[in-house]
């Protein structure tokens, strides 16, 4: 039967894994809150460079948004299936577990966008692929103009004359509001609406630009438009494929960070939630949900975002002014076919889905058997793997008028995620064809990155800077996607364990 898994469970399961021995430990010791995929880099790095480190997760299992579940009897990533190349943090991290061997490619046919009718005529098209964040870096380039309109890529390309203004002076606005008062309004809705949809699962005018696109308006004032802002930042990044990932799928990377810490001896228990912190005689004491009491030299806080807020809290009172919004609740059905006329791969590696589309409650589309080579090899011709997901923070008006979701049972997301694949596939599925599904739910794992969260995030690091031995990490402070937070939660490990030895 499918299930879910919870990002954040209501009910915290039994205190399992090892135990704590009675010693005390003759180094700076720490406790890592939170097993998702920060947490697990974090305890990594601090018990390599000689600290103690235990673990505590609330759940029952480790890794967060980065895991694997079984459909049809084939192991498939529960969440992240890839990580952005143009960063170097990922792949050092997994060169230094032995997965450098395990890094594919994707197929790169790239990915189609499914638009309303009345802004493309044919319903879908190839998705541009020169640009960030959908934000085209030439407006004039063929596969813009037919996805945006003569109008629209002519408003667009006014972009290159519009003085930049107040822009930059501005204390925070909306990623949104950007790109309509540089490219109009086409290029917001036909092509960043969907992507953001897909990656952040958000709206646009919700963005804090700088949250979601650090340094973009910095070059924007540089270069003097937006689009040689998006096509310098695009040339500053290392060459090669976007996004790669693992040979067996990214939980791989899980579980070698897991392995990773056993053979280090780093103490790992599930089902144990922090309940408060307090300073304790030049450390702290993390009081814990089965009464336990543990001392340590350091604590790093790796839960998302309200909850790390609300944990730090009892320590430092002052930052509860600053706590998150939630972020939204992501629902991914995935669907397991027997169906040989998808060997044709009729919409490349998947669709970016526009909200305004008719008759698609689905955000994006990832067909994962076309999109990863190491798969369709597994499951062999006529097998394929779909995944859907659903859920979007919108506006409370917006918000109003579409379903929650998440919220809806597996049955009704079963059936819409068919009707949905068959829609943006053009090819008819039927539940006969389906020869398994599951449906995951993700709630609290994606960061809330509304205007004013770069100024929150801000203020939450600067009180912690100001409290010896307390850190936290995490997408909701580093940004949303392995490499961002991979990166801040390695420099700042450093910064820590360089600090206490």
């Amino acid at each position: 039967m499918p299930h879910r898994f919870l990002a954040r469970p209501e009910k915290a399961a039994g205190t399992s894994g090892a135990q704590l021995p009675p010693e005390t430990p003759a180094g700076p010791s720490a406790v890592v809150v939170g097993g998702g995929i920060s947490g697990l880099i974090a305890a990594r790095d601090l018990q390599r460079a000689g600290l103690s480190v235990t673990v505590l997760e609330a759940s029952d299992r480790f890794g967060g948004c980065v895991g694997r579940h079984s459909v049809a009897g084939i192991e498939l990533d529960s969440g992240a299936e890839s990580f952005a190349t143009r960063s170097p943090a990922v792949p050092e991290l997994i060169a230094e577990l032995g997965l450098a061997d395990a890094v594919v490619a994707p197929n790169p046919a790239g990915s189609w966008l499914q638009l309303a009718a009345e802004d493309l005529p044919s319903g879908a098209q190839r998705m541009p692929s020169s640009g960030l964040l959908g934000i085209p870096a030439d407006p004039r380039h063929p596969d813009i103009v037919r996805a945006l309109g003569r109008t629209g890529a002519a408003r667009a390309a006014m972009d290159r004359i519009l003085p930049v203004g107040s822009l930059n002076r501005r204390g925070s606005m909306s990623l949104g509001e950007l790109v309509r008062t540089r490219m109009g309004d086409a290029v917001l809705r036909r092509l960043v609406t969907p992507v953001v949809g897909g990656v952040y699962s958000s709206d646009p005018d919700m963005l804090d630009v700088d949250s979601v696109a650090p340094g973009l308006r910095a070059a924007l004032s540089r270069h003097g438009s937006l689009a040689a802002a998006v096509g310098a930042m695009r040339a500053a990044a290392p060459a090669g494929s976007a996004v790669a990932g693992l040979r067996g799928g990214m939980g791989r990377l899980t579980d070698a960070l897991v392995s990773d810490l056993e053979a280090t001896g780093a103490r790992l228990r599930t089902g144990t939630r922090a309940e408060s912190l307090a300073r304790n005689s030049g450390g702290w004491l993390v009081r814990c949900s089965d009464g336990q009491e543990l001392a340590a030299d350091a604590v790093v806080v790796a839960a998302e975002g309200p909850a790390a807020v609300d944990l730090m809290a009892t320590a430092l009172p002052e930052i509860s002014a600053y706590r998150p919004q939630p972020g939204p609740g992501v629902a991914l059905v995935t669907l397991v076919v027997d169906l040989p006329e998808l060997d044709a791969m009729p919409r490349g590696t998947g669709v970016l889905v526009a909200r305004e589309a008719e008759g698609v409650d689905a955000k994006a589309l990832t067909h994962a058997t076309a999109k990863w080579p190491w798969l369709a090899d597994s499951t062999g011709p006529g097998t394929h793997v779909l995944r859907l997901s659903y859920g979007r923070a919108l506006s409370p008006e917006d918000a109003a008028e579409e379903p929650r979701h998440v919220e809806r049972e597996d049955e009704d997301l079963f059936r819409q995620a068919v009707a949905d694949a068959s829609g943006l596939l053009q090819v008819r599925i039927q539940a006969d064809d389906v020869v398994g599904w599951d449906v995951v739910r993700w709630v609290g794992a994606l960061p809330s990155a509304v205007v004013g969260h770069k100024d929150r995030v801000d203020a939450v690091r600067a009180a912690v800077a100001e409290s010896p031995g307390l850190e936290t990490v995490g997408a909701w402070l580093a940004g949303t996607g392995l490499a961002a937070v991979t990166a801040d939660t390695r420099t700042r490990m450093a910064a820590l364990a360089n600090a206490l030895l």
